[in-house]
Formats: structure tokens, C-alpha cells, sequence
């Protein structure tokens, strides 16, 4: 087999004539950093009898680049493009979809002898050297070689054209292609998500703003509209509606506040247009990436996920007041998925106030925030999108799976509820259970929830002096000079604070098992804050003593954390204090009344 490169192709893209798959072939690339923005590389590519270097990787194939995929003399086919205009007239390509055919390593050198493409100059075509690979073609304009669009038009290439917008002045591009640099652009995408209208007051001034999510097949994108904007199209904006929009700003988007896969983010001005599009059957509804519930676990503190499960039980919404003294409302909900596993989503604003559990529905959650509150858990944001039973695959077979077994599963929670409440999804087990169901043995680590009794407390090595800093607690080298050295700060300081690392050996009815308490909970068990207990070692040890016996044989709830850890080649089971809290009695006999009951109608 040999390959032909597309001849003609750089001259028709930049025309705009539809071309389907043109192979081309990689002259040159070149990173180019956008300061605070992602990272773009422009590319110059020859089709044979020209080359032009105005084409860019979409942000998403950055990894074809990044990895070397894509070098020069590599041959690639462009599956799917989309062309450009930029405000000085000057023509760009986006690439958003390409395959390379041939590696660079496979092609010898430069195919053919392409000559730098100038507007309104051409040549004609000419033999072209060729290697062995897939057979490519010579150019076959489509549409009758037509002339080139009006500028800022973009044209989806390898795919049947865009409709026009009601006036026709421009064709709709895809999302994907959206980038800071464009003029002019429609694009044609469902609401997914509207917010209610905030109002906002700060040193700059006041005002109101709304956001929105929107798809199409290509991407996604969020919007905001500020003051005038909101006036202007708030109302006429409805979720689940699909819209052409022309003319907003692009931003870089804030990842802290979205969890859409797009490096850009829209903001509306006083250009921008919004008009109702009847035509909606072949865009998407909403585009999803779910996680495991199983896997939240593995995923890092405040990062913004798509999660979809079974509403198991729901608690009753109650009013809270924020630092800045204002009421909101609030919602628990505990979210259970195939993995087994629930966790504890907490709802805000009218969105907890107007949700209904009932009939344990499907809940699917687009943007919500994880925590490390109590192990895991997640909590719905201003930019959250919530859809009750959604009409997606996923739902229809997390219905049936629930219905059909899931409902009799004993789940565990990934949420450690505060306290010794009876009625959270605390993971409770006695010590005997810790071992017997061999828990920490997994990848992660695992969290439950005991009664115990403190019977023995190590005071050797109980204390350490720290760092002082405020945000360090490793352990200082004191210097013999009346200065303390932090290897971590690199620092040399007059004083420390005292640590507590307390190993204690706690028992309930059935076990016991030695577990390591940091700070907080070495005082909460010592009833002592660790500058007096470390004053008493250094100077009334009598006194350091009898703290130790009065803490003996009193219960705690405990919350741990256990782990199979390997040290020096030996592995061992090591369980650490997360919280210990006195026994609420009251609330405890509740919970035990609820597991005889639960025992006796087995």
C-alpha cells in the first residue's frame, strides 16, 4: 500500500470547502504558553503542493503532543476540523479530532516539494513521493468546489454541515472549537443547568448575576450573565431547552467552581444574542462523567465530581447560619450505587427545601464537591446540576439492579456521621469485627465507628516537642544552645510546643486493640491540653501520673481509621483515632434497641 497526501487540501480548508479526512503531513510544532491559560500547540502542515502553520491542537488532544505522538514528518489524517477566522482576517484550523498514520520514525523525510501557501496563489498538483501506508487521495472538493464562506464562519469538516442560525448570516460551530481568539461564532447547545439570580456586594460595587451550563455533541461550556445580561435573558432561558448563541466573551475557566471539561468559560456582554431553536432532536441532553462511589475515596479533597445513585433515606431539612449571619437551608441525603457503598450528600437553599426522597429515586449529580468531612462525603454547589430519576441509561440500570438485589444489601458508608447518634450511616462494628471481616486489608483504607474502654495508656514517648510554627508539627532537634532546629522549616527557633502521639489499648465486651491517638484526641481522652500535660512531665511527675489513672476505663465513642500498613518487611494492622467523643447513652440505646429489633426479625 502507499500513501498519498491530500493535494489541495491547505488551499480548501482555508476556502472553507468541505474536505473529509485529508491526510496531511506534520512540517513543524510549536508550544505556544498562554500565560495563565492552557498550554495550545500550533502546527504546520503540508498537504504536498503547500504547507500552512496556522493550524492548532483543540486543548483535548494536547496529549498527542505532550507524548510525542504527533512529530514532524509524521502523517496524520484530520477526522475532524473546524476552520477559523480571526479578527485581523487571518485563517486558523482547530483540529479536533486527528489520527496519525504514519509515525515520524516510519517517514523518511518531506513528501513532495510544498511551498508555503499564499492566498490566491496556487499550483498545480504534482507527483508526489510516496511510502508504504494506507492509500490517501488527491482532493475531492464536496458542494461543488464552492466558494468560501463569509468571514467568521467555521465549518465542521468530515461531517455534514451545521444548520444556519434563523438570519443565515453564519453557521453554527461546535463548542470544542470555541477559543479567546475568535471574532465571530454561533454556536447551537441545550441548557443543562440555569442557577437562580444571585446578587453580589463587594468593594467594586454591587449588582446580579446568573450562570448556566450548556451542551452540544462536542463539548460543554459554562455561562455567566451579569446585571443587563440577567435583565436581558434570564427569563427567556429555560433548563432542558436548546438555543443558538452568538458573540459571548471566552475566559479561562475557573476549575474551582466548574467541573465541565472545557478550558474556557463564556461570559454574555452587550453583543451577545439568544435565540430559541426549534430543531433540538440531535443534541444531548447532558453530558456526564460518573464516578464510582466506591472510588471517591481515591480522589483528592475539594474536587468537583458526577456522581448517580439510589436515594436511600433522606433526613429532614433544617436552617443553619452561615459566618456572614445569613439562613440557608439544608438537606442530608445518603446515595447508594452498584459499588455498595453510600455516602452522605448534603443539599442546599431551595434545592434541599423542595427535594422529594420518597420512592427512593435515582438522583444524579453533575458539579458536586467532595469532602473529607467525616471520611467522604459531597455537597451540592451553586453550579450543581440535580436530576431526579433522569431519563439516561445509567438511571434505568441502577433502577434495576436496586429493585432487584440492591435493596437487601448490607452498604457500608464511606461517612462517618459525628457523634454517637443512632439514627446517621455511621460504619459501626465492634473490635471483634474489625478483625474478623479483616477490614483495612484492601487498597484503601477503611473507617468504623466503636464503644470502647480505655484499659492501658503508654506514657513513654507520649510527648514530643514540636515546631512552633503555626501550620508544622514535625518534630524539633533541640541544638544544646538553647535553640530548637525544624528540619521542615528549615529554621532554628528559642522554644516548641508539646505533641501528644499516645499509643492506648481500648476493649469492649467482645475485644480489645491498641490504636494510636494524635492531638485532639489524645486530649479529649486525657482531658488535658498537651502544653500542661507536657509542663507536668518536666516538672511534677506525681501530677503527670494521676492524669494518665483518672483517664483509665473511661468510655468513648471512637471514630478510626485502619490500615494494613508494612513496616521492615512486617505488616500489621494499625488503627488510628480520628475523634473520640463521651457516650451519649441516650442516643446509644436507641441504636441498640434498633439492632435487636433488626436481629429478631431475621
Amino acid at each position: 500500500m502507499t500513501i498519498k497526501l491530500t493535494e489541495g487540501a491547505i488551499e480548501a480548508l482555508t476556502k472553507g470547502t468541505d474536505v473529509s479526512n485529508p491526510v496531511l503531513q506534520l512540517v513543524n510544532i510549536r508550544k505556544i504558553e498562554g500565560g495563565t491559560g492552557p498550554v495550545r500547540f500550533r502546527l504546520m502542515m503540508s498537504d504536498g503542493l503547500h504547507t500552512m502553520s496556522s493550524f492548532m491542537l483543540s486543548t483535548q488532544l494536547n496529549s498527542l503532543a505532550e507524548q510525542n505522538r504527533v512529530a514532524p514528518n509524521c502523517v496524520c489524517m484530520l477526522k475532524k476540523s473546524v476552520t477559523n477566522v480571526l479578527k485581523d482576517g487571518r485563517p486558523v484550523v482547530i483540529i479536533l479530532d486527528m489520527e496519525v498514520i504514519k509515525p515520524a520514525e516510519q517517514v523518511p523525510g518531506k513528501i513532495g516539494d510544498p511551498t508555503p501557501y499564499v492566498e490566491g496563489q496556487s499550483k498545480p498538483a504534482q507527483a508526489t513521493p510516496t511510502s508504504s501506508a494506507p492509500a490517501g487521495r488527491p482532493l475531492q472538493p464536496q458542494n461543488g468546489g464552492a466558494g468560501p464562506p463569509s468571514r467568521g464562519a467555521a465549518r465542521d469538516y468530515g461531517k455534514k454541515p451545521m444548520p444556519s442560525t434563523p438570519g443565515g448570516t453564519s453557521k453554527v460551530v461546535p463548542i470544542a472549537s470555541l477559543n479567546p481568539y475568535q471574532s465571530k461564532w454561533t454556536i447551537r447547545a441545550r441548557v443543562t443547568n440555569k442557577s437562580a439570580i444571585r446578587n453580589w456586594n463587594n468593594s467594586r460595587g454591587e449588582g446580579k448575576l446568573f450562570s448556566m451550563e450548556i451542551v452540544d455533541e462536542s463539548g460543554e461550556i459554562r455561562v455567566t450573565g451579569f446585571n443587563q445580561e440577567v435583565d436581558k435573558f434570564y427569563s427567556l432561558i429555560e433548563q432542558g431547552k436548546v438555543y443558538y448563541i452568538s458573540k459571548g466573551t471566552l475566559k479561562i475557566a475557573n476549575k474551582q467552581y466548574t467541573s465541565l471539561k472545557n478550558d474556557y468559560e463564556m461570559t454574555l456582554n452587550g453583543e451577545s444574542t439568544i435565540i430559541p431553536c426549534d430543531d433540538s432532536h440531535d443534541v444531548p441532553m447532558v453530558q456526564c462523567d460518573f464516578i464510582s462511589i466506591a472510588n471517591l475515596e481515591a480522589r483528592d479533597k475539594d474536587a468537583i465530581v458526577d456522581v448517580i445513585g439510589v436515594c436511600k433515606s433522606v433526613e429532614d431539612v433544617t436552617r443553619i447560619t452561615t459566618k456572614n449571619s445569613r439562613e440557608v437551608s439544608k438537606r442530608n441525603i445518603q446515595l447508594m450505587d452498584m459499588s455498595g457503598k453510600v455516602i452522605q450528600v448534603t443539599m442546599w437553599g431551595t434545592e434541599a427545601e423542595t427535594f422529594d426522597g420518597s420512592g427512593q429515586p435515582i438522583l444524579a449529580i453533575k458539579g458536586a464537591k467532595l469532602s473529607d468531612f467525616g471520611g467522604r462525603s459531597l455537597s451540592t454547589l451553586f453550579s450543581s446540576t440535580v436530576m431526579v430519576n433522569p431519563d439516561i441509561p445509567e438511571a434505568y440500570k441502577l433502577r434495576g439492579w436496586y429493585d432487584k438485589e440492591g435493596h437487601s444489601l448490607e452498604a457500608q458508608s464511606m461517612t462517618e456521621m459525628r457523634g454517637g447518634g443512632a439514627g446517621g450511616p455511621t460504619n459501626w462494628k465492634t473490635l471483634a469485627d474489625v478483625k474478623n471481616e479483616h477490614l483495612g486489608h484492601g487498597d484503601k483504607a477503611d473507617y468504623f465507628t466503636c464503644i470502647g474502654t480505655i484499659v492501658y495508656m503508654r506514657k513513654e514517648n507520649c510527648l514530643y516537642q514540636a515546631c512552633p510554627s503555626k501550620d508544622c508539627n514535625k518534630k524539633v532537634v533541640d541544638q544544646h544552645n538553647g535553640m530548637f532546629r525544624c528540619e521542615k522549616c528549615d529554621k532554628e527557633f528559642p522554644d516548641f510546643k508539646y505533641r501528644l502521639m499516645l499509643s492506648a489499648n481500648i476493649a469492649d465486651f467482645g475485644d480489645n486493640q491498641w490504636v494510636t491517638c494524635f492531638q485532639d484526641s489524645a486530649e479529649a481522652i486525657l482531658g488535658q491540653k498537651s502544653d500542661y500535660i507536657g509542663q507536668l512531665k518536666d516538672s511534677n511527675e506525681a501530677a503527670f501520673d494521676e492524669v494518665f489513672q483518672h483517664a483509665n476505663f473511661n468510655t468513648f465513642v471512637f471514630r478510626n481509621r485502619v490500615k494494613l500498613e508494612t513496616y521492615n518487611d512486617e505488616s500489621r494492622i494499625k488503627v488510628t483515632v480520628m475523634e473520640a467523643k463521651p457516650v451519649d447513652h441516650k442516643e446509644y440505646s436507641k441504636r441498640l434497641i434498633m439492632a435487636i429489633r433488626k436481629a429478631a426479625a431475621l
